[in-house]
């Protein structure tokens, strides 16, 4: 399996397999390449239905050089103290970013959500991730909005009273009970269309189906969240009402 940065021949087949309506998969096989770095490589350069190979080139060359200069600038940000190499960590935030944009998060809220959960304090301020990403605060500020609405982070004030963006076990435990929440709802709203559209019609038993199936799914999400909260985050040597 070839290894390195995409080359320009390889983007252009890979615009060719978008064009033809080829799954990532079977486009990252024809390159001997996994299907993440087709995958990241797409949705970072457009998506499916905008992406150009020779656009993709240059963009990728343009933060090869920019990274570059960044390291000159700083010659001691590689290696890390803390171990860690630069470049594999901006790498694994890219791919985080992706997952994000995968399910439905826009491209700069997918980046501030990674950027949160591969911090070790596990929260920044505006700044901070503005800083970090080399985003505009305003563009931070309309990401962090998004990001609170869905219960995704929460916000905090610190001991210089500034405010933190955060994400923790809670705030993933919280997100999860909003999406229960939100599938139940759409369970509701089915289930009264039963009555509007006359039981036993095939329109009527259609949506008794879909609010038989979603009420089952919003159950088993806020179970499994619970359970999960209560095993993962209960302290070794306290029970689950954390008592020694």
């Amino acid at each position: 399996m070839p290894g390195g940065r995409l080359t320009q021949q390889e983007r252009r087949q890979i615009a060719v397999g978008l064009a033809d309506g080829l799954a990532y998969a079977e486009i990252a096989r024809g390159l001997d390449r996994p299907t993440s770095t087709v995958t990241r490589e797409v949705m970072r350069n457009g998506g499916p239905t905008a992406y150009r190979a020779d656009l993709a080139h240059r963009a990728t060359e343009h933060r090869a050089r920019r990274r570059r200069k960044a390291a000159s600038r700083d010659p001691d940000t590689r290696p890390q103290t803390d171990g860690r190499d630069a470049e594999a960590v901006r790498e694994y935030e890219e791919l985080f970013t992706t997952v994000f944009m995968q399910s439905g998060l826009p491209r700069m809220t997918a980046r501030v959500l990674a950027g949160l959960y591969t911090t070790d304090a596990g929260s920044l301020t505006a700044s901070e991730l503005a800083e970090g990403l080399g985003i505009s605060p305003a563009s931070v500020s309309k990401a962090v909005a998004f990001l609170e609405g869905q219960g995704l982070i929460r916000r905090e004030r610190d001991e210089r009273r500034r405010e933190r963006y955060v994400v923790d076990d809670d705030v993933m435990y919280q997100s999860m009970m909003a999406s229960a929440r939100a599938t139940a709802h759409l369970g509701e709203v089915a289930r009264q269309g039963v009555g509007i559209l006359v039981p036993g019609t095939p329109a009527a038993a259609r949506l008794e189906n879909i609010a038989r199936f979603v009420d089952f799914v919003s159950e088993s999400i806020a179970r499994a969240a619970d359970q999960a909260r209560e095993i993962l985050h209960t302290h070794p040597g306290t029970t689950s009402d954390g008592s020694a």
